[in-house]
């Protein structure tokens, strides 16, 4: 018994340690949001709101569309993200909503979906 512990709990690590990063199969990326200005800064990007229309209305990052994430489906998110190789930054308010559309963006295909937290510690200017 006190040789299987070990083995068993090795073979655990090396499973939850085998998750893959690129969409297929539901995951997306955390970033900073150094990373995520960085990204804004230097490539194509989607910059993607997933709060509400007021919240939105009340100050958001420049270049950022809304899609609240109450909203998104198969249909909003083509309108939105014509390409599913995208590269997607994705933020809410705090960082709940936007692990929540991150995660349902990646689980719809979309392969570069990177999320970012929330607004409220956003270091940068918002408009």
């Amino acid at each position: 018994m006190k040789r299987i512990l070990p083995m068993l709990l090795t073979f655990l690590l090396l499973l939850t340690g085998c998750s893959s990063e690129d969409g297929a199969d539901g995951s997306y990326q955390q970033i900073t949001q150094e990373e995520a200005k960085e990204m804004m800064d230097t490539q194509k990007v989607i910059i993607l709101d997933v709060r509400e229309q007021d919240e939105y209305d009340s100050g958001h990052i420049p270049g950022a569309v809304l899609l609240p994430v109450g909203t998104i489906d198969e249909d909003t998110a083509a309108e939105m993200i014509p390409e599913k190789d995208s590269n997607v930054l994705v933020y809410c308010r705090s960082g709940n909503r936007s692990k929540t559309a991150s995660s349902t963006l990646a689980e719809l295909g979309y392969t570069n979906i990177y999320e970012f937290g929330g607004i409220n510690t956003w270091p940068y200017g918002t408009q």
